[in-house]
Order: C-alpha cells, then structure tokens, then sequence
C-alpha cells in the first residue's frame, strides 16, 4: 500500500479503545475537512486516514489528525480497518464509492446527493438496506434550530393543515470547480447543489407526503432550457401538488443578484381560519448569512424567536437529539447490529461554520 511521502513516521499511533468506531474519509476538501475537525474534536472517533487526489487539503488534515494515514486511492482507504467512511467526493464518485463501501461491511455518511440521479441514489440506499448498515446523508439544513422548530410546529398543527409552501435558495456566487458545470459528471446543476435541500426541507416538514404532479422551468443565463440539455441550469423554479392538494413552490439560483450573498428561507401557509386574519403564515430564514432573528408569525403577533444568531456560512446548529434522531435519514438496523453505535458519530457529521467564523473564537 502506498502512502504520501509527508506521513511522519515517528511511532505507531495509540489505537483506540475497541468502542471507538474507526473512520476513513474519501475526499478532505473543504466540506470533508470541516467534518474531519467536527468529529477529531469531538474525540468520539478513531480518524484512522484519509485520501484526496490534492495534497494541499490532505497536508491540512494533517494538522488536524496527525495520526491519520495519508493514501493514494479509494482502493487503498478500503483495505484499511475501518468501521465506517465519510464521503465528500465529487457528485459522480458518490453512488461507487457508497457501493463499494458497503460491500466492505462499513456505515457511511455522504455528501449529498448520493447520486446524479434516481436510478443511482435507489441502487445505494438497496444496498445499505442488504448489508445492514447505517447510511447518513448530509441534508444539513434539517440541522438548523429553526428548521427543527419549524417543523415541529407544522407537526403540532399550530397552523393547521399546510395548503401552502414556499422555499428560496438564491446564492450570488456559484460554484469554483469545473465539474459542477458538467452535466455528466454533476447531474445537473442549482437544482441538484441547491435545490434538494429545498425539496428535503418542503418534504420533511410536511411529514412527506404523495407528490402526484410536478412542473419546472431551468434557465441557464436567462435562456430557458430544453430538456435533456447538455448545459446545467443556473436558475430554476419548480411547482409541486400533494396528494392532499396542498401546493409547494420552489426557487433556486446561482450568481443571483439578490442584493446580498444568499437568500434562504421557507413560508408554510396554514389553514387554521382566525376572525381577522385569513390564514396563519410560519416564516422561516435558515442560517447562510447573518441572522436578524426569525419568528413563527401568527395572527398578529409574533409567536417568539427561532433563532437569535447565526454565523456566515454553511454551518447548522444541531438540534435536540430527539430532534435530531427523528429528522434524520437512516437505513434500519437490526437490534444488536455491530455499527448501531455508530449513529450517535453520524449526528455529528454535519457542517461547520466558515474558516472565517472559526478562527475568530
């Protein structure tokens, strides 16, 4: 097996307790590496080693998990003992390398999505399902407090039954990285980046209902695009029905101008009828820039803060474990499964705030 020269050789790292779950991460850029801090600090986990085709990102893990091995390919991450594996590949890695791992008999957590398509994502969660082990999906915006709150007030029918959803995810910028414009390396574009998080929150929160009619217009620099175009889209909207008739409407953007770095937010409309007011609308604004406070608008008033403070960058609050356990996804696991002691390690795997945001601590 070969590693990078720059490993030190110093001594054999103290392996850890045999509770200790042992991970490897494929890909250590700057989704992977945040994660790779989130659990080293932790100290719940065992970084046992790492691999990415650019060194600069893995000397950098080595400063944060100097006893983790440092390997050349995918291949060799697999060789090693591991308990479970962290992907934050690129889009058209995802669904192998999810495959392989856990034909391996590991758990894994992914970078969303896990596929470039449906056809992909449904071959890996059939295979975490036949090797019974745990898959987690970085649907971070779940994590978010005021996406928990959310929804549990649309659970507890404090607006009624939902007739209505809106949700926006609208970047100035998109992204640096060639890959993200190629429709057959991405499977798309703003709405397989942006979009899915739009669509896990609208379905998350309403309990998941049937969808039985969609409709959708991509744009790519303002030219509406065919189907099946080669070229992925930059700016998209979409409608969908439920079977309960309730409606769900949904932008998404890159290189937007919306007059700061993101616009991210969500309004359900609930049918709960007042003497003045004809409908109770939930605001909520998820954590991507700077936070003003958010409020559950009722009749009137407001029905008091979501969340107070929030930092530049893709970083969610963690909800309350029960919270936390209940909005996240998962293959089932048999009672005695030897990686059940793992899902505590995946509640962790989520997003960090900003380089910025965490080096002013």
């Amino acid at each position: 097996m070969t590693e990078i020269a720059w490993q030190p050789l110093t001594g054999p790292a103290v392996r850890a307790a045999a509770s200790t779950p042992r991970l490897g991460f494929a890909g250590v850029g700057w989704i992977g590496r945040n994660r790779l801090q989130s659990l080293a600090e932790s100290a719940a986990v065992d970084i046992v080693a790492v691999t990415d085709p650019d060194e600069s990102c893995v000397r950098a893990c080595h400063e944060i998990a100097p006893a983790a091995r440092a390997l050349e390919s995918f291949e060799d991450l697999l060789a090693q003992d591991l308990d479970a594996l962290v992907i934050a590949t690129p889009r058209a890695l995802h669904a192998q390398q999810c495959l392989a791992a856990f034909q391996r008999g590991l758990a894994v957590f992914c970078q969303k999505p896990l596929g470039r398509n449906a056809a992909e994502v449904r071959s890996v969660v059939e295979a975490a399902r036949r090797a019974d082990r745990l898959l987690g999906v970085d649907l971070s915006y779940r994590w978010t407090r005021a996406a928990s709150l959310a929804r549990n007030a649309v659970r507890a029918d404090r607006i009624g039954r939902v007739f209505h959803a809106e949700l926006i995810f609208h970047n100035a910028y998109g992204p640096g990285k060639p890959w993200f414009y190629d429709r057959r390396l991405a499977g798309g574009g703003c709405v397989i980046d942006l979009g899915v998080h739009l669509v896990d929150l609208a379905l998350w929160t309403l309990g998941f209902p049937q969808i039985v009619e969609t409709r959708s217009r991509l744009y790519n620099k303002g030219v509406l695009l065919k189907c099946n175009s080669a070229v992925v889209e930059d700016f998209a909207t979409a409608q969908l029905l439920t079977d309960d008739h309730a409606g769900i409407a949904l932008q998404c953007s890159w290189n937007l101008h919306a007059g700061c770095e993101a616009v991210i937010a969500a309004r359900f409309y609930g049918a709960r009828r007042r003497a003045h007011r004809e409908c109770q609308r939930l605001v909520l604004r998820l954590p991507r820039v700077p936070l003003q406070g958010h409020e559950i608008r009722g009749p009137g008033r407001a029905a008091g803060p979501l969340v107070r403070a929030g930092r530049r960058g893709m970083g969610p609050q963690a909800a309350e474990e029960s919270a936390v356990r209940s909005g996240s996804r998962r293959t089932h696991c048999r009672r005695g499964s030897p990686r059940r002691h793992l899902w505590p390690i995946f509640n962790k795997l989520v997003k960090r705030e900003t380089a910025e945001a965490r080096s002013s601590r």
